[in-house]
């Protein structure tokens, strides 16, 4: 799994420490994106993760370092699953289904929590430079699997020579963040579907056929 460039190497761990540790991350990263970085203690950790106090803190010195594993662990899982839907994007048709599963997933709880990287940084962006940093690459590289798959749009002449990847890109990611926060805030996945669908429609507007 991808990680982050400025995420901080792991220690090594035996098998059995390396297990207790992904289950610290993993029930805090559910934690965090349900409640809140804010809102989640680390008593929430361990009995969420089924750890005592001395295993829990003898992998993160403090909520601090422990957050910043679940900033790397979600990066991530969404570079993951961005790379696989956009890394062989050529035609405004996979544009269509990358657009359908963002939607079809975030509908299966009507909108609510927001995106999952998008939720992390409007916590931490102004509480945590090592955070905002990791969290700032990971949507660059998001936005860059997009521009990546426009311009192959473009060499293959799907899209006129006057096309810019970068701003489409740019365009299509901030439709796609503020159609999350729109649809976390009325609970309702509509807003978000209008925001991808109007970015959507000024790409076709450069397509050439």
């Amino acid at each position: 799994m991808s990680r982050p460039e400025n995420a901080q190497p792991e220690r090594r761990l035996t098998p059995r420490g390396a297990s207790t540790r992904a289950r610290i991350v993993s029930a805090a990263v559910e934690l965090m994106y349900v409640k809140g970085v804010n809102a989640t203690t680390l008593d929430d950790v361990r009995a969420a993760s089924n750890t005592s106090k001395s295993q829990l803190y003898n992998h993160f010195a403090d909520k601090e370092e422990l957050v910043r594993a679940v900033v790397a662990e979600r990066s991530a899982q969404v570079l993951e699953r961005e790379r696989a839907n956009l890394e062989r994007l050529k035609s405004f048709r996979g544009l269509i289904r990358w657009r359908d599963a963002l939607v079809r997933r975030n509908a299966l709880q009507n909108g609510a929590y927001g995106c999952a990287l998008g939720s992390l940084a409007g916590e931490l962006a102004d509480q945590d430079e090592q955070a905002r940093v990791t969290l700032a690459e990971s949507f660059a590289q998001w936005q860059g699997l997009l521009a990546a798959g426009l311009r192959r749009m473009k060499e293959n002449g799907v899209l006129r020579p006057d096309a810019d990847p970068e701003r489409l890109a740019t365009g299509l990611m901030a439709a796609l963040q503020g159609g999350y926060l729109l649809a976390e805030t009325a609970h309702d996945i509509e807003p978000m579907a209008v925001a991808l669908d109007l970015a959507l429609d000024h790409v076709k507007s450069y397509l050439t056929t």
